[in-house]
């Protein structure tokens, strides 16, 4: 007896209705239908109540915003978690308020040999930038193994026992005092995240449960060898996989390629695929540890220009081996001087396999922090995609802040998306959290509020960059991601917010914006001083957090 097929389970169909649909098919759209994991239909109020039946699940949505999710395209999963779990030193002031932290810290730790781990410390903000020492952290930690990194993650103060463990003695950046830069803060790093693999995964599940709860559907994982192993990377890139419903990974590995049998060498050898060999390969540092190349000295350390990891010979050889492979690569670049090598880079292999190689290949540079019109020229000849972080500016620029005291005038030029958006140069954004919080709107409002006003952008072209532009820089599968369009995935949040309109720089073209006759979505206000709340985020139609007030 033959038996019959198994009849296969009926897809889920949701109506969202009553509310207000981000979407470049119908600007007015009140409602969407979501057929298990893909967007069915878009429209008016009328259509929904003729369309809605008892085989749907109706949301209303009591004049929420539907919009596509949120795309971080730069965050480290593990150190998210460790910093949200462990001891938050951006409100200290000064050496003594945070060895009184130290002192005082019993988070997650249950033992004497328990390591204390902290974030965000910023001498920028003390009135005495003077930090602690090995010994005086060690005594603050009763023994314990002490890691504190700066807000920029790229320098950390250590303990004499960390000290000791990782060898720090001798290494460049060592120094005499607590702070580690460069190859000693690399090794300190790597001891302190010695972690058992269910540690490990915790911190990562910490990291996305946060982003869920902010309205990201997906995350750029930008893993390297300098900050954590392959297996941290094999976790992170696991969870595409797994049961659990989390934002989707999308995963780099930072491993220096001098020619194409060795990149392929490095992907085969990792276990996981990743997207390309980008991300955090260090170019140089940053501007807070003065560790960024800069062409001129840094403003308040004369004779410093900071430091230069790689050569424009090492990263070509890196970006000819990715461009005959066909996959991406890219660096970490801030300083001026660091784009200078990427550039010269980029020239160098354009000259050995071809332009159209190198340009088809969809490298990417992180942060790229300070840009002159000509480099920003360069960048566009070869289709490179800056991944920027606008709440860098919203942190550090202004005439009194960290730009300011570090740059001096110079810090005008920093973060130059209105320049990058007129040249050309594809442009998506994140937040290299742990650095600057998970906080999607934030973002937005520091793109149409940059401290340099020649450089804002308007809060849709900053909305897209943080949404569509982010499947786009990591070349993603589905062309259709990152909007809400019928045969589009159904990956989009929900948000109660207080007003919608229309948000540009410019205030000559606002009058023509928020006529209905530009058919242009609305977005929500945010000079409100509050930040839109995140209802409910939806990915490929599973759900990943909800606040549970869309269906009281």
């Amino acid at each position: 007896m033959t038996e019959s097929p198994a009849t296969p389970a009926p897809r889920k169909l949701t109506m969202y209705r009553n509310g207000s649909v981000y979407t470049a098919a119908d600007p007015f759209a009140t409602a969407m239908l979501v057929d298990g994991d893909t967007v069915a239909w878009v429209g008016s109020e009328q259509a929904a109540t003729s369309i809605a039946d008892s085989a749907m699940e109706v949301i209303d949505l009591h004049g929420a915003l539907l919009a596509p999710g949120f795309v971080d395209s730069h965050v480290h999963l593990t150190e998210t978690g460790i910093a949200l779990d462990s001891l938050q030193l951006g409100g200290v002031r000064s050496a003594r308020e945070l060895l009184d932290a130290v002192a005082d810290f019993s988070g997650s730790a249950s033992s004497a040999d328990s390591a204390v781990l902290g974030h965000g410390w910023d001498e920028t903000q003390w009135a005495d930038p003077a930090l602690p020492s090995r010994e005086e952290l060690e005594s603050a930690a009763g023994g314990r193994t002490v890691y504190l990194s700066r807000v920029d993650v790229h320098s950390a103060l250590v303990s004499s026992t960390l000290a000791a463990a990782a060898g720090l003695d001798g290494l460049d950046g060592s120094g005499s005092g607590g702070q580690v830069k460069r190859a000693a803060h690399t090794a300190a790093r790597l001891e302190a995240r010695r972690l058992p693999a269910a540690a490990l995964r915790g911190y990562q599940q910490q990291a996305l449960a946060e982003a869920a709860a902010n309205g990201y559907v997906a995350l750029a994982e930008m893993a390297a060898p300098h900050i954590g192993s392959i297996e941290d990377l094999q976790l992170a890139a696991g969870w595409n996989a797994g049961p659990d419903a989390v934002p989707e990974v999308l995963p780099y590995w930072g491993q220096l390629a001098d020619s194409a049998e060795h990149a392929r060498s490095i992907l085969d050898g990792l276990g996981v695929p990743v997207l390309g060999l980008a991300g955090d390969l260090n170019i140089d540092g940053s501007i807070g540890s003065r560790t960024a190349a800069l062409r001129a000295d840094y403003s308040d350390a004369p004779g410093e220009r900071g430091n230069l990891y790689l050569s424009a010979g090492e990263a070509a050889a890196h970006l000819a081996a990715c461009s005959l492979l066909g996959v991406q690569a890219g660096f970490h670049v801030i300083g001026d001087a660091g784009l200078d090598a990427a550039l010269e880079a980029l020239d160098l292999a354009a000259a050995e396999v071809g332009e159209q190689k190198v340009r088809a290949a969809g490298h990417r540079l992180e942060h790229v922090e300070l840009a002159d019109a000509e480099s920003i020229s360069r960048l566009a000849k070869y289709s490179v995609t800056v991944s920027a972080q606008p709440g860098f500016d919203a942190a550090w620029g202004g005439d009194d802040g960290l730009y300011g005291q570090r740059l001096g005038p110079r810090r005008h030029g920093m973060n130059p998306f209105a320049s990058f958006y007129a040249a050309g140069v594809p442009v998506c954004f994140g937040s290299d959290s742990p650095v600057t919080p998970l906080r999607p709107w934030a973002s937005v409002r520091a793109c149409l509020q940059h401290n340099n006003p020649a450089e804002q952008i308007s809060a849709r072209a900053a909305f897209l960059g943080h949404t569509r532009a982010g499947w786009r820089a990591a070349r993603y599968r589905n062309p259709m991601a990152g909007q809400l369009v019928p045969g589009a995935p159904a990956s989009f949040a929900v948000w109660e917010v207080e007003e919608l309109m229309v948000q540009v720089a410019d205030g000559r073209v606002q009058s023509w914006s928020t006529d209905p006759r530009a058919r242009t979505p609305l977005l929500p206000a945010l000079d409100t001083g509050s930040e839109p709340v995140c209802l409910q985020t939806v990915r490929d139609g599973l759900e990943l957090y909800s606040a549970g007030s869309l269906r009281s």
